[in-house]
């Protein structure tokens, strides 16, 4: 299946589902993730493209989960415009016990903070936070909407790992009630988020964004919208790699030459930039 979004309503109430499994494992290989990172990965990475998927165009959001747990930060990168996101943790190498049959994902963040910083084309960005509650992401998500947007939130996120590591099933939905909110409405909504599977075992069974909505949903006049593709892109090129070293001076430049070589390496999609002697020496003559 391919990775995908939608959208939809209910009077009072709004809803996005997502598939991510395959970006999940497009970043699972490039950071050599082991499983339970893989899992702490591909959550954040679903959590952004739901909360940007009400941006404008232009506009994106990044969350940063700073937990004190052994894989150190985790940073998700959403784009509205295309519907991409990017990430990466610090430790990707980080293998733990299963906690009963789960990957123990709540201790490998631990405790600490979320902070969400939303770029809105304004002068300066806004950058909410509030504490990790759990470490399981998606908890950590609703409690912040709650916290720092006062938005009544539902969150469900979902990583299905592999025994040879790789990621078969991901993805995740976001529920949130409007001010004109009925509560019967409510109460529907919550009597199918009780008795609703985990995300990443309905996604497994073949369950489609659309699905998830219809089940989270059922009983009342759902409105959905159009399904749009979802994928990992990382934006950055070679010019804009040689643009931050430029930067860097002429000082540095030089003894870069000197040693006759630059590898750069992007943190959020680890492609790699060499850059020769001929190269450096291109970049002390600009």
């Amino acid at each position: 299946m391919q990775d995908h979004m939608m959208k939809a309503t209910v009077p009072g109430v709004r809803m996005v589902a997502a598939i991510t499994t395959a970006l999940t494992e497009e970043a699972r290989q490039r950071h050599d993730c082991y499983p339970v990172v893989a899992a702490a990965l591909g959550r954040t990475m679903t959590a952004a493209l739901l909360m940007a998927a009400n941006l404008k165009t232009e506009e994106r959001l990044s969350i940063r989960i700073a937990g004190d747990g052994p894989i150190g930060s985790i940073i998700a990168d959403a784009s509205a415009k295309g519907r991409t996101v990017r990430g990466y943790v610090k430790n990707p190498h980080v293998d733990l016990p299963l906690h009963g049959v789960k990957l123990d994902v709540g201790t490998a963040v631990g405790g600490g903070s979320i902070f969400v910083t939303r770029f809105t084309g304004l002068k300066q960005p806004f950058t909410g936070n509030a504490p990790l509650v759990s470490g399981e992401i998606a908890e950590d998500i609703t409690n912040y909407l709650a916290v720092s947007e006062q938005t009544p939130s539902s969150v469900a996120l979902g990583v299905l790992v592999q025994p040879d590591m790789t990621v078969s099933a991901s993805g995740g939905f976001l529920v949130q009630a409007l001010p004109a909110a009925e509560e019967k409405s409510l109460q529907i909504i919550e009597k199918n988020l009780a008795r609703l599977s985990p995300v990443s075992q309905m996604i497994s069974s073949g369950y489609c964004a659309a699905d998830i909505i219809n089940t989270v949903f059922e009983g009342l006049p759902i409105k959905l919208y159009d399904q749009q593709p979802v994928s990992f892109h990382c934006p950055c090129t070679r010019n804009k790699v040689q643009e931050v070293l430029i930067s860097l001076g002429k000082k540095e430049l030089t003894e870069l030459a000197a040693e006759g070589k630059a590898e750069i390496c992007c943190h959020f999609c680890a492609k790699k930039y060499y850059f020769d002697r001929s190269d450096l020496g291109k970049m002390l003559a600009e």
